[in-house]
């Protein structure tokens, strides 16, 4: 516990100056978070073959292309370039007919290509958004702190029921319910305070979705974890797993968020 906690405490100290920064700075650090994001993925040792380092190598240029793809647009019509994805697409699935069988194939081609297209947007996401505003980074990354914060302590103290056992036994549903009120409540309040005074209503209701969603994000990342017979992604945080472990739930949140991007 006591490791966790320094842990912790030291991502504090890195984060909150790298988001408050903005700019190079935190566009840096959104590349070095996305490379150790796929190293992780990559080293899953049952979701695909062995890939090769050259195909490796592409996917970070890759994936750095789609997240710094135009990400100083208006928040409103973000995007990322059709081209881009056919290039990346083609590099992926060619090689297949020139690497031996069962060293590279055609599902390892496309699992590659749906794993760039989901860190990819994920992190051109945050980008965009930490570009446009600081104050809306700081309401999504509220929302899944918020909610997991709540859900452990609620769940170590009353939680009986098991959320989903066999993905994740550590979930109670009175951490899910409990977890997404408090979320919900908190997070509303600094979104009216700190972001817009819109529809307050409207903020209520997607702060409450997006702590939801957050929660089911962090069941997908456990269920890969269950599938590949791991603990953690990795070990480079002590106490905490790797890059995947701690932000997993943010990556749905700020994901769904674009969904309701032009009505909140």
């Amino acid at each position: 516990m006591k490791t966790r906690i320094l842990s912790a405490i030291v991502l504090l100290l890195i984060a909150i100056p790298l988001i408050l920064a903005g700019g190079e700075v935190f566009s840096l650090g959104i590349a070095l978070l996305a490379v150790l994001s796929l190293k992780e993925i990559l080293d899953l040792s049952k979701s695909h073959n062995k890939i090769p380092s050259a195909l490796a190598l592409f996917s970070v240029l890759a994936l750095l292309g789609i997240i710094f793809y135009e990400y100083r647009g208006n928040i409103l019509s973000y995007g990322i370039s059709h081209r881009l994805l056919i290039v990346v697409l083609m590099c992926y699935l060619l090689p297949t007919l020139f690497i031996s069988k069962n060293k590279y194939e055609t599902k390892d081609a496309f699992y590659l290509f749906g794993i760039i297209i989901f860190l990819g947007m994920a992190f051109h996401s945050m980008l965009v958004i930490r570009t446009d505003n600081v104050y809306l980074f700081g309401y999504l990354l509220l929302v899944p702190i918020v909610t997991d914060t709540v859900a452990l302590i609620v769940g170590s103290l009353i939680g009986k029921r098991k959320l989903a056992p066999s993905i994740s036994p550590s979930k109670t549903v009175a951490g899910f319910v409990s977890g997404s009120i408090f979320a919900t409540v908190i997070c509303s309040c600094y979104y009216y305070l700190f972001v817009s005074q819109n529809n307050i209503f409207l903020t209520v209701l997607i702060s409450f979705i997006l702590s939801v969603i957050g929660q089911l994000g962090d069941l997908v990342f456990s269920k890969i974890k269950r599938e590949n017979e791991i603990k953690d992604f990795s070990k480079l945080i002590p106490g905490h797993g790797g890059i995947l472990d701690r932000i997993d739930s943010f990556i749905f949140v700020v994901l769904v968020y674009f969904v309701f991007i032009k009505i909140i």
